[in-house]
């Protein structure tokens, strides 16, 4: 097996990435203990020539799934078929492959059938270059039988093999060469771009919970707009996410947006994110995502109704993405919500402070927030939320309520939907600041809803 020895630095990453490194090597020094090879193998190796931080070691073996299970207490199957089992060390999972080769991928999405085979055919049959190479622990040795260094020094991003077989292979590969050109900062190379832009039309081909976890993935990265503007130029973006795709072009009054058009502005959104959340990261994508169906021109340019329509758009594109049902009703509130902070400075004090305690405001509040940046840049009235939240506290944004259901029954009131009209005339007195005491509630309700 021909060996490219890279001298800079396995040492000292390893001694950098602890623990999880050292816990890695305990798995392969252990399964090279008992005659197997072990390797750590694709982007932590990547990582490891580049001198990044690694997100996962995996490891790769001529151990069985079988003899991995007996060699370690904590052991789980997730895909004994593939040749992969799980090893949990001190509550830290590691995935443990053995090496394979694979058949055709008849649905485009996995092999139909699985052989175990040598480093060299398993390193051939992963996707890219930059992912293709194992390092040994016990030899402290990069082992590279792909180029993939070479393409690292190049700042390339490329498939093993003919690139068009790779990603028929899996159509998943398409967005991924996408993230990792991204991620990386790497150019993809022209043989592989011209597959991604041929087989564009087929990415759906695969799982819509796997195209999400790749979109969530270049989303929460921080050159996430790069990795969109490729999947644009390649056709993937209008595939995947066509809503998205049709905000390419839309025009805005250029007094509250002089930045550009609406996917221009998106794309100013995303670029200015620091560490988002999924659900706030989907949240800045689609926002605007009503614009395109409600554009018009009368006076100006206008988008009549456009959160409640990127509202209904919003969940129906995160449903066709599998996100959870929390997912998709917290992103719904973000769209739907985001254009009320115009009104925050005329608000009542109880629409106010209703407002500064709905859910996830922390996301609404820095989702707003980017919008001004990447628009007309003015934050009077996210600054003016940000002082309400610190001189009001929770105490008087959600106060303990002055009368319940059982305090109406008590008052003689029928139980019915005359009880929530009435307890919410009630809290917006006090969140007001009209009422502060159990009896001028109770005098309120005399007053306002009288028995008799």
């Amino acid at each position: 097996m021909g060996k490219n020895v890279y001298p800079a630095d396995a040492q000292d990453w390893l001694k950098a990435n602890e623990p999880m490194t050292e816990r890695a090597r305990h798995i392969a020094l252990k399964l090279a203990e008992n005659g197997y090879t072990a390797f750590f193998a694709g982007g932590c190796v990547r990582d490891m020539v580049m001198g990044r931080v690694p997100e996962d070691i995996d490891v790769a073996t001529d151990a069985r799934p079988e003899d991995v299970a007996k060699l370690f207490s904590k052991t789980v199957p997730v895909g004994v078929s593939f040749g992969v089992m799980k090893v949990i060390l001190d509550k830290q999972d590691f995935e443990v492959a053995t090496f394979r080769t694979e058949g055709p991928y008849l649905d485009g999405r996995r092999p139909s059938e699985v052989d175990y085979a040598s480093p060299e055919e398993d390193a051939h049959r992963r996707d890219f270059t930059v992912n293709g190479m194992f390092y040994d622990p016990v030899k402290d040795e990069i082992i590279d039988l792909v180029d993939g260094r070479a393409d690292i020094e190049r700042g390339v991003v490329r498939t093993i093999g003919d690139p068009v077989d790779r990603f028929e292979e899996d159509k998943l590969r398409l967005l991924r060469a996408v993230r990792f050109a991204a991620k990386l900062e790497f150019e993809i190379d022209p043989d592989t771009w011209e597959a991604v832009c041929k087989l564009a039309t087929k990415v759906t081909q695969t799982s819509w919970e796997r195209i999400r976890d790749e979109i969530v993935k270049i989303l929460c990265n921080k050159h996430r707009r790069r990795g969109f503007e490729l999947m644009r130029d390649s056709g993937l973006l209008r595939e995947v996410l066509p809503e998205v795709a049709d905000m390419i072009g839309v025009e805005q009054p250029s007094g509250f947006h002089p930045e550009g058009d609406v996917f221009t502005h998106t794309m100013l959104m995303i670029e200015k994110m620091d560490a988002p959340t999924e659900t706030l990261a989907l949240g800045v994508l689609l926002h605007d995502v009503g614009k395109p169906p409600t554009f018009a021109v009368r006076d100006r340019i206008r988008f009549d109704n456009h959160c409640k329509m990127g509202a209904e758009m919003a969940g129906a594109i995160c449903k066709r993405l599998r996100c959870s049902r929390k997912a998709v009703q917290r992103v719904q509130h973000l769209v739907a919500e985001h254009m009320r902070f115009k009104d925050v400075l005329n608000m009542r004090d109880s629409t106010l402070k209703r407002f500064l305690r709905s859910d996830n405001f922390d996301e609404l509040l820095e989702l707003y927030r980017l919008d001004c940046l990447a628009s007309h840049g003015k934050l009077e009235a996210w600054e003016f939320c940000k002082r309400k939240l610190e001189e009001l506290g929770a105490e008087q944004i959600s106060p303990e309520l002055l009368l319940r259901g059982e305090d109406l029954i008590r008052m003689g009131y029928t139980p019915g939907r005359i009880f929530s009209e009435i307890l919410t005339v009630v809290e917006n007195a006090q969140l007001d600041g009209a009422i502060s005491t159990h009896e001028e509630a109770e005098r309120l309700v005399d007053r306002r809803f009288p028995l008799h």
